[in-house]
C-alpha cells in the first residue's frame, strides 16, 4: 500500500512541478508520476547532504522540495534530450 501512496503522491508532485516550470513540457500521467517521485527522493538526497542529522542514506523530503526536485528533474532530462 505504501508504493500506491508514494505513487499518488508522486503523481501530484510530477503535475505540480510540470505546471511550475517554465514552458511547455510534453508528458503522460506516468511519467509525470515518475518525475514526482523522483524529484521527491532527490530532494531528499540532497537535503540529507546538506543537513548535519543522521537520517539514513533517504530521508522523506518535504512537499516544496518535492516540487523542487521534480522541476530539477525536467531540468536535466530536457538538458540531456531525454524529455
Amino acid at each position: 500500500m505504501q508504493y500506491v501512496s508514494m505513487a499518488a503522491v508522486g503523481l501530484v508532485v510530477g503535475i505540480l512541478a510540470r505546471f511550475f516550470y517554465p514552458g511547455k513540457v510534453e508528458m503522460g500521467l506516468i511519467m509525470s508520476a515518475v518525475l514526482g517521485v523522483a524529484g521527491a527522493f532527490l530532494a531528499g538526497f540532497i537535503g540529507n547532504l546538506l543537513s548535519k542529522q543522521s537520517g539514513g542514506p533517504l530521508r522523506p523530503a518535504g512537499f516544496v522540495y518535492s516540487i523542487l526536485g521534480a522541476m530539477l528533474v525536467i531540468f536535466l532530462a530536457r538538458r540531456f534530450g531525454l524529455a
